[in-house]
């Protein structure tokens, strides 16, 4: 979860919204739609254990060309948008870093690399997420200490909200800020995609999801009271390398380097964990559809090699292409569009089975549900209003993805009923 949003996304809210209330409710408010959607999630991923994530939620409870479409969605842009803007903000603080970094090499050698490293064995494939995952969270609480630590004078910020504030609450500019917000909370529902391969997954999945989306949610909101309190805001609006600019406040020149090294490093932490869960979708898909067979192809340690192969290459073809801004919007759209039916599958699957044995059920059921479509419908609409280009090439992938479906039912076998 912890990678490319949490460092960049200030930078594009204070082009907007100069309140630090605010601008700390937002980092809230998307905290608590993630837990609401991971408790949504758990209940789904323990009522159907399988790997895949929404592609198997969506194909059980609704339809397989639902199912289909979900998958089409992470095979086009799920996981190779995140992956992409992850390896495109390690390269960019390289880059600040070293001055010289083409930011697109640089970009390109990780995303190579790190697929290179999953084809391997599943248990080195997880050392090495483990490793950098450890890392990260590591470096993430020493940064914070030692900036306030270090900074010679703290930045006079007003952190009680007045009247203007609530004029923000209600706009699009807060809406808009909410979006690049999720997208930083993207990889809550990572697990799902690996339930499969988790032993008694009903058991676990629960804890699992809750317990590393409330850490991070906790990391988030203490990471942008630290930003906020160290550099002017002025200094950070519309800049990318937020760690970099704040960390030059804090440690001056060198330090500022040293920092920027940092993150660029913690960064390969995102970039591998999507390539570890998205392959894992693609290669359910392909065990489902003929068309798509050669996804489902595995090496000698069981790994999806050709899925990952694949990801990798979208990825690169992302990175090559697309500027960051317009990947974010673009893949947040399409993202928030899967995990609202997805929650939402919830209720329907509860109305269609409900005697379905469900080893964890969400607490304060509908409470959840009801937060998370309200606020993600309410984020879609003024994204459609304020970014249409970025909305409706989200929506033409999903219609592609269901005009590919139409082409390619001759399937190998539906999805495993539960």
């Amino acid at each position: 979860m912890i990678g490319t949003g949490v460092f960049t996304s200030l930078g594009f809210q204070l082009l907007d919204i100069q309140s630090a209330p605010v601008i700390l409710l937002l980092w809230v408010v998307g905290g608590v739609l993630a837990l609401c959607g991971a408790l949504c999630y758990a209940e789904l991923g323990a009522a159907l254990p399988r790997s895949g994530g929404e592609y198997n939620f969506l194909g059980q409870i609704y339809h397989p060309a639902a199912g289909f479409i979900s998958g089409w969605i992470s095979t086009t842009i799920g996981f190779a948008g995140p992956t992409a803007l992850a390896a495109i903000t390690s390269a960019t603080y390289l880059n600040a870093v070293y001055g010289q970094v083409p930011v697109v090499g640089a970009a390109a050698t990780l995303v190579l690399v790190v697929g290179l490293v999953h084809l391997g064995s599943r248990r080195g494939s997880a050392r090495f997420q483990l490793l950098f995952t450890g890392m990260k969270v590591l470096l993430i609480v020493l940064f914070i200490a030692a900036a306030w630590w270090q900074v010679e004078q703290l930045q006079q910020v007003r952190w009680t909200p007045v009247a203007d504030d609530l004029a923000l609450l209600g706009g699009g500019a807060f809406a808009i800020a909410l979006i690049y917000v999720n997208y930083a909370y993207t990889g809550w529902n990572a697990a799902t995609y690996l339930v499969g391969e988790v032993e008694g997954a009903g058991r676990h999945l629960p804890r699992i999801l809750l317990v590393g989306t409330a850490v991070v949610m906790g990391l988030y909101v203490l990471l942008h009271i630290m930003f906020l309190s160290v550099a002017p805001m002025q200094e950070m609006q519309g800049k990318l390398e937020i760690g970099y600019v704040v960390a030059s406040f804090a440690f001056g020149e060198a330090g500022s380097r040293l920092v920027g090294l940092m993150l660029a490093v913690l960064l390969v932490s995102t970039v591998s964990a999507m390539v570890i869960a998205g392959p894992r979708a693609l290669q359910v898909i392909g065990q489902d559809f003929h068309a798509l067979r050669m996804l489902a192809r595995e090496n000698r340690h069981g790994i999806p090699s050709v899925a990952i192969a694949f990801q990798t290459l979208i990825t690169l073809i992302l990175v090559l292409t697309s500027t960051f801004d317009a990947i974010l919007v673009f893949a947040s759209f399409t993202l928030a569009l899967n995990t609202l039916l997805t929650v939402l599958g919830v209720w329907v699957l509860r109305q269609k089975q409900p005697d379905l044995p469900r080893a964890f059920s969400v607490p304060w059921y509908p409470w959840p549900v009801i937060i998370y479509v309200g606020i993600t419908l309410w984020t879609l609409v003024f994204v459609l209003y304020e970014r249409p280009v970025e909305a409706l090439v989200g929506a033409g992938l999903v219609v592609a993805g269901w005009l590919f479906y139409l082409v390619s039912k001759d399937r190998v076998g539906a999805p495993e009923k539960n």
